[in-house]
């Protein structure tokens, strides 16, 4: 465990990598995030950006390398070490994981309100009418009428199913984010409604993210820091302006020329 101070990051990688055989789903790789910033990984299919973001959430154990999560009691703390209690403890509190596919991060059967309720009580709440009332709020919070409270997730479009995915992994005010592929699958007009919804949440709250995506467009908005990946490896890093505008790598160029030509 390293000392807490205001010169730690909340999420520090170390030389992660992780092998599936013959195969390399990511190699190496080296960062911090700082409270507030939002780091995209982009790359095409196969560039090691989804191994990479389970082996930073905790949802795979990395080959190689290190993963620490700045907490507020014991500071840096690598997650290898961190018991199984307080890793589940810390994913429904401090963390929040919005899926690609809302139906992976939403329990179907169960109304809105209560999808969003079930993270709330997982941390001590009792009281139904405060429940009820958070629920509301924060289904405003994702442009989601609150007359919708009572319905069940099934009979919502696409786009706001992943608003509700958004609104149910934020409830519990947690500062570091993992998003895989936020808009993907959904209409133009409703990615961008909710991608201007994900900017101004991530603001108001003060949110670090780690966000996986394959559309450029999405991480000019979203990140201030950018990572491309290509066969597992980081090829480029620095400010998202900066590499989508003055790409050094060739990789980078081919998916900048890319998206240009299109």
């Amino acid at each position: 465990m390293l000392h807490d101070d205001l010169s730690c990051p909340l999420l520090r990688a170390r030389s992660v990598t992780k092998i599936y055989g013959d195969h390399v789903g990511c190699l190496g790789v080296s960062f911090d995030l700082w409270p507030g910033e939002v780091l995209a990984i982009v790359g095409e299919s196969g560039s090691g950006k989804s191994t990479l973001l389970s082996c930073l959430s905790g949802a795979m154990e990395p080959s190689e390398g290190e993963v620490f999560y700045n907490a507020d009691a014991t500071g840096l703390t690598d997650l290898a070490g961190m018991p199984e209690p307080q890793l589940r403890a810390l994913a429904r509190t401090d963390w929040a994981f919005v899926h690609q596919n809302p139906r992976d991060g939403l329990r179907m059967s169960v109304s809105a309100g209560a999808n969003i309720g079930e993270r709330l009580m997982a941390n001590g709440a009792r009281h139904y009418s405060n429940i009820r009332t958070t629920a509301e709020t924060w289904l405003e919070k994702v442009e989601i009428d609150t007359s919708r409270l009572d319905d069940l997730p099934e009979t919502f479009s696409g786009g706001m199913q992943q608003r509700l995915q958004i609104a149910r992994n934020l409830v519990t005010g947690p500062r570091l984010v993992f998003m895989d592929e936020p808009p993907g699958g959904l209409d133009v007009s409703v990615q961008a409604r909710l991608l201007d919804l994900v900017r101004k949440l991530v603001a108001d709250h003060e949110l670090a993210v780690v966000i996986v995506t394959h559309d450029l467009a999405v991480a000019r908005l979203l990140a201030s820091r950018l990572m491309v990946m290509q066969a597992g490896r980081v090829v480029e890093t620095g400010l998202a302006d900066q590499v989508l505008d003055d790409p050094q790598a060739p990789y980078s160029q081919l998916l900048v020329s890319s998206v240009l030509q299109v």
